[in-house]
């Protein structure tokens, strides 16, 4: 089992930055894929970015790309979304999600709770 536990959203202002984490644990987290998906009300479930451990491989939303950086450390079990120059329209709920190797997007294995973000204009 793997268990995920996300955190550091919060209300900034457009332009702000945020940092995101996700805790993993469990015997076998290493040999997962972890992303970032956001939904917002209304709209539909979105992966953000996704990262080996090691960010030898990585995805970003073309929405994202250039502003959001998905990073992990395994030795602390934690993956990151750094968040740059926010925009209203990123105003979503966060969760963190493992996709075992071979296993689809569509149906993340693991889901963290998700981590609330509001970014006003």
């Amino acid at each position: 089992q793997v268990q995920l536990a996300d955190s550091g959203g919060g209300s900034v202002q457009a332009g702000g930055s945020l940092r995101l984490s996700c805790v993993a644990s469990g015997r076998t987290f290493s040999q997962y894929v972890m992303g970032w998906f956001r939904r917002a009300p209304g709209k539909d479930r979105e992966l953000v970015a996704a990262s080996t451990w090691a960010g030898r491989s990585t995805y970003y939303g073309d929405s994202v790309k250039g502003r959001f950086t998905i990073s992990g450390d395994v030795a602390r079990g934690t993956v990151y979304l750094q968040m740059n120059s926010l925009k209203p329209e990123d105003t979503a709920t966060y969760y963190c999600a493992a996709v075992k190797y071979g296993g689809s997007w569509t149906v993340p294995d693991y889901w963290g709770q998700g981590t609330q973000v509001t970014v006003s204009s």
